[in-house]
């Protein structure tokens, strides 16, 4: 009989690495927002893989940054616990941007983790091959990575190789979650972050970063679709004007596209009602951070 294996893998990196993108891949399901602007992650968010015998839980932790605000704060805190509890810690590098200062730092961090280190150099698709191997060789210069990867989490280039070395890497146990699992993510939660990828995406500048999404209420219907209420909370009055736009356009706008995602994902119909508070300083309030799944510092 074959052994099973189960560890945890800690997906880190500098903002808009595609460490979300990677993580829907890997997983094969829509588990983590995703949009081109930098900082959408917000916790960390577990992906439960199965390779095999083995059972890999994916930890897509927030995009390691200069902190300000308490949330801010917190974010970079959840990814460097996400890091010190996992069995590999795997670096995700934008091979387009490449050894940037922000990435240095992160390295040279990781360097004294003691944890396992893997590097997985993104996006190479978008970069001429030539560049790939002494950007590899700078990066494994200043930490003792254990395996390089070249991957294209966009494209899935690469990413079946990484899968089977991460199952093979996983130390011997049983597995952690069931076997038909895909994430420890509770339902009120990822509605709320499926909207929230909708704000990222349709809104610009401060807007987005100082908006957070709650799940009112999840009320299951008898016909087998299901009722969210979500409250859209923003810090100011004149961020509320934008995120409602004209007649209520923009919010109509982006709950019908938050709706018919949480449809393909949930697999049923959905109906998505969307209001908007203004609570100001709501990324400095401890128990609001808590209920994301932060820890203040």
């Amino acid at each position: 009989m074959t052994a099973t294996r189960a560890g945890f893998v800690a997906i880190l990196g500098a903002p808009n690495a595609g460490k979300s993108t990677l993580l829907n891949r890997l997983a094969g399901a829509k588990l983590a927002a995703v949009s081109p602007k930098p900082q959408t992650t917000r916790f960390r968010i577990r992906g439960i893989v199965m390779r095999g015998a083995s059972q890999i839980v994916l930890v897509d932790t927030p995009g390691i940054f200069a902190p300000r605000r308490m949330l801010d704060r917190a974010m970079v805190k959840a990814a460097w616990s996400g890091a010190a509890d996992a069995d590999i810690a795997l670096l995700l590098v934008d091979a387009k941007a490449g050894l940037t200062d922000a990435v240095r730092r992160i390295v040279e961090r990781l360097r004294d983790t003691g944890r396992p280190l893997w590097l997985a150099l993104n996006k190479v698709d978008l970069v001429p091959p030539p560049k790939l191997l002494p950007l590899a060789r700078d990066l494994n210069a200043l930490a003792p990575f254990a395996e390089t990867f070249m991957i294209s989490a966009e494209t899935g280039d690469g990413v079946e190789r990484l899968l089977d070395r991460l199952a093979a890497a996983m130390p011997e146990g049983p597995f952690l979650y069931p076997e038909d699992e895909l994430s420890d993510q509770p339902d009120r939660l990822f509605a709320a972050e499926i909207v929230r990828e909708q704000i990222y995406r349709q809104t610009h500048e401060e807007v987005p970063y100082g908006t957070t999404v709650e799940t009112e209420t999840w009320e299951e219907r008898a016909d087998g679709s299901v009722t969210i209420r979500a409250a859209v909370v923003v810090a100011r009055e004149g961020q509320k004007a934008i995120m409602i736009g004209k007649g209520g356009a923009r919010l109509k706008a982006i709950g019908a596209a938050a709706r018919a995602e949480l449809e393909r994902e949930l697999g049923r119909r959905v109906h998505l009602f969307l209001h908007v508070l203004v609570r100001e300083r709501w990324d400095e309030e401890r128990s609001r951070l808590r209920a994301m799944g932060l820890e203040p510092k």
